[in-house]
Order: C-alpha cells, then sequence, then structure tokens
C-alpha cells in the first residue's frame, strides 16, 4: 500500500499538471520571479553574493508569495485525487468547500508570515541564545506532529465536509502518524535535494549565462514539489480514514469506499 501511494502522488501530479496548467503554473510563475529578483540582487555571482543577498527585502517578500502560491494549487490537487483525478468535478467552485479551505489557507498565511517576519518565540520567552537551537528544533518536531495529524481537517474541509475539525481529525489519523509522516518524506525530500542543488550550481558552479537556465528548472521542480507535498496529505488522509471506517466526503456514509484515488 505504502509503495503505491508513494508512486501514485507522483502520477497524480504530473496527471493533474497536464491536465490543470494554468493552476500547476501558479507557483512556477512566483518561484521563477523570486529568481530574478535573486539575479539582479547578485545571489548566484558567488558564495559572498549569495550571503549578502540572503537577507534581501523584495527577495523575502516573493519568499512569503511563493509560501502562499505553493498552496494554492493544493486544494484543487487534494479534490482531484480525492474525486478519483476528476478534473472537472475538482475544478469547480463548490460551497461551503472553497469557503471552508479558505479558513485553512487563513491559517497558513497567518502562520506564515509569523515564521518568517514575526518576532522569536524564543526571545519572546526569554530563552537564552544557547538553548535557542534547541527549543526551535522541539517547535519545528511539534509542528510537524500537529500539521500530520490535523491533515484530515485540512483534506476534508477542501472537500466539503464541514463535520470532521480539527478534534476529529486527531481521531482520524491516530495510528496512522508514521505512515503519513513516510509519506510527507516521499512527496518532499526526492523534490527537495535537487531544489537545493540547483541553487548550489548556479552560485558555485555555473556560469551566470546558465544560472536563467537553472532557475527556470528550478521553478518547475518547485512547481511540481508543491503538488507532490499536497499529494503526500491528500493520500495520507485518505488511508488513514479508510483504516477508521470514515469517509472524508460530506455526502458518504461511514464505510462507503469512496475514495477511487489511483
Amino acid at each position: 500500500m505504502f509503495f503505491n501511494d508513494a508512486t501514485a502522488i507522483y502520477r497524480s501530479a504530473w496527471r493533474f499538471a497536464i491536465a490543470c496548467p494554468i493552476l500547476f503554473a501558479i507557483p512556477v510563475l512566483v518561484e521563477f520571479a523570486q529568481h530574478a529578483i535573486e539575479m539582479r540582487a547578485g545571489m548566484y555571482v558567488d558564495e559572498a553574493g549569495a550571503i549578502a543577498a540572503e537577507g534581501d527585502t523584495l527577495r523575502m517578500q516573493f519568499g512569503f508569495l511563493k509560501v502562499l502560491a505553493i498552496q494554492l494549487p493544493g486544494y484543487w490537487f487534494v479534490r482531484y485525487i480525492v474525486f478519483g483525478h476528476n478534473a472537472k468535478r475538482a475544478g469547480r467552485m463548490e460551497m461551503p468547500a472553497f469557503a471552508l479551505w479558505l479558513v485553512i489557507f487563513a491559517v497558513l498565511v497567518v502562520t506564515g508570515w509569523l515564521g518568517m517576519f514575526g518576532p522569536s518565540l524564543a526571545g519572546l520567552l526569554g530563552i537564552s541564545a544557547a538553548a535557542t537551537p534547541w527549543f526551535d528544533g522541539g517547535m519545528f518536531v511539534l509542528e510537524m506532529v500537529l500539521t500530520i495529524y490535523l491533515i484530515g481537517w485540512a483534506v476534508a474541509w477542501a472537500v466539503g465536509n464541514a463535520a470532521i475539525g480539527p478534534v476529529r481529525s486527531f481521531a482520524i489519523m491516530n495510528g496512522s502518524f508514521w505512515y503519513a509522516l513516510g509519506l510527507f518524506a516521499i512527496g518532499f525530500l526526492p523534490l527537495m535535494i535537487p531544489h537545493y542543488g540547483l541553487a548550489i550550481l548556479a552560485v558555485l558552479v555555473l556560469p551566470t549565462s546558465l544560472d536563467w537556465v537553472a532557475m527556470a528548472i528550478d521553478s518547475l521542480l518547485v512547481g511540481y514539489l508543491a503538488l507532490t507535498m499536497a499529494g503526500a496529505t491528500a493520500y495520507a488522509a485518505i488511508r488513514a480514514a479508510e483504516r477508521r471506517g470514515i469517509s472524508l466526503l460530506p455526502d458518504a456514509p461511514a464505510g462507503s469506499p469512496r475514495f477511487v484515488a489511483k
């Protein structure tokens, strides 16, 4: 089952990118715009340029926009998977599904902004500089755990099932944590490695004339990554719900085999 879901994440992402190219292009274009700003700031000239440009204000602002852009196609892609790769149904602006998802999106906007521009939580709590890395590491682990236990909520609301909230999501995902974590890793790491690798190549190896090519490839990679991360969320929630005999859809009785994700 795990191998089938892992491969289905990438296969479904490819199908969706072809079926819905405009949605796929949203994070691609924002990522490329950020790369253009980085090129202007001299980020890929050499290592010193990369360090100097890292805190560029405009780059940081587009970085936040990228975080949001990565989430946008995920709404439709999750629906695409849950509805059995039915692009027509997935693309409908259904209510209350879209309104419910906007709540999830708003949470991501706030947490994303706080993570990038907000004050340090360790600083607010008066944690010493020596202990801050340990505190930050613990908060990262806590955030990951909460993310996994809340994906049932996120997926159910994307398809219009308001009956599954955060508390019920915890119950659904209980017992499926490691399966979901494995899918997250599969949907994230294989593309993040070349994502960082292309940046390193652009800084240290490639001539300036080829930096644009590397960044164009990387932008496409990020667009695909946005889908595989959302796909991991969808498949993890679906399998957890199936183990509990629960449908994530609002119009299906308990135990109904409503998921035809392939």
